[in-house]
């Protein structure tokens, strides 16, 4: 197999990370510049101040993975970049730079989709995973069941039809004064509290589907929250955040669980920043195992946002001949196999 060696750069939100990839699997480099003690403060990512900290760390990233990497632009074979979904001014700033990095190389230029990416960080820490398989996307912007046809080729089957998994976790988080980022601090918590203690309700929806809904769940939470309040009664916090990560988690492993036996498929890869759940881990390799699927988790530092995983993707878009223009621009609401 001939070697390919891709830089890649990741700058949807509040991470800017590059890294340096061969063939789709095996990670040389992966540099991640976090920019969470910024905004905890404000409580969520402000997008104006993550433009400004990406535009001051991608050079620095780039070139310490190089480093790290032990090789030097003239070995890479390509340059990659999420160019969507994300915040348009966090993309923008990845973008033009990989666009002036290979237009001054003359190397290819791929465009690769942040969702996607997500899905193939699987590839990288299992190197004998191989199409078809079902994919559970969590994160705080998206929640999906996508049936993985081939490298590339992908079925979305199930979705959220309001709120993502994290987008529920940061606001749950935040109604009861954990702060930001939420998904792990809820994780953390909910190790003291009593998952059976407050019956918090999961969406069910009348036709036949794969579907998600988190709306109601959080509203089922903060009229809790504030029921207490008015009562002047003590709320438990513990008890609050596993009550509700136990509704969510419940969901999500039925409804994946689900797609697997209609779609007759016994491997499910699991992405996105919600993939580090303890509890979702734990839960789905339970539930998966009393019906015989294999569970298959990224490393935790692959769950987040991350350069490694868009170029993996990107490798699998370069051996099929496809490559972007340098007209390439943002797309801040691209959907999964759109181009």
């Amino acid at each position: 197999m001939e070697k390919k060696i891709i830089l890649s750069i990741e700058s949807s939100c509040d991470e800017t990370s590059a890294a340096i990839v061969i063939n789709g699997r095996e990670v040389l480099s992966n540099i991640i510049a976090s920019q969470i003690d910024i905004h905890e403060k404000f409580g969520g990512v402000v997008p104006e101040v993550a433009s400004r900290k990406h535009i001051e760390a991608v050079n620095w990233v780039v070139e310490e993975a190089l480093k790290e990497a032990n090789v030097t632009l003239e070995d890479i074979d390509a340059v990659a970049v999420t160019y969507g979904p994300g915040l348009v001014g966090a993309l923008l700033v990845g973008l033009q730079y990989a666009k002036g990095l290979a237009y001054s190389l003359k190397l290819p230029l791929i465009g690769v989709n942040h969702i996607e990416g997500h899905i193939c960080a699987n590839f990288i820490d299992h190197k004998d995973l191989v199409p078809p398989f079902v994919s559970l996307v969590v994160s705080g912007g998206n929640t999906f069941i996508v049936h993985v046809k081939d490298y590339g080729e992908y079925e979305i089957l199930g979705e959220t039809r309001d709120d993502a998994a994290g987008e529920a976790f940061d606001k749950v988080a935040r109604a009861i004064g954990l702060g930001y980022p939420g998904g792990p601090k809820i994780d953390k918590i909910s190790k003291e509290g009593n998952e059976d203690a407050i019956k918090f309700p999961k969406a069910k929806f009348h036709e036949d589907t794969l579907d998600f809904s988190f709306s109601g769940l959080k509203s089922a939470v903060l009229n809790y929250i504030n029921k207490k309040n008015m009562q002047g009664e003590e709320i438990n916090r513990a008890d609050v955040a596993a009550s509700f990560q136990k509704s969510v988690v419940e969901v999500l492993t039925e409804n994946v669980l689900a797609t697997c036996e209609k779609r007759k498929i016994n491997k499910i890869a699991i992405a996105g920043g919600v993939a580090s759940n303890s509890y979702l881990r734990n839960n789905l390799i339970k539930e998966g195992n009393k019906i015989g699927v294999e569970i298959l988790f990224p490393s935790l530092v692959l769950c987040t946002d991350n350069a490694a995983m868009i170029g993996s993707a990107a490798y699998f878009q370069l051996i099929k001949g496809y490559s972007s223009g340098l007209d390439l621009n943002a797309k801040p609401n691209l959907k999964l196999g759109e181009k």
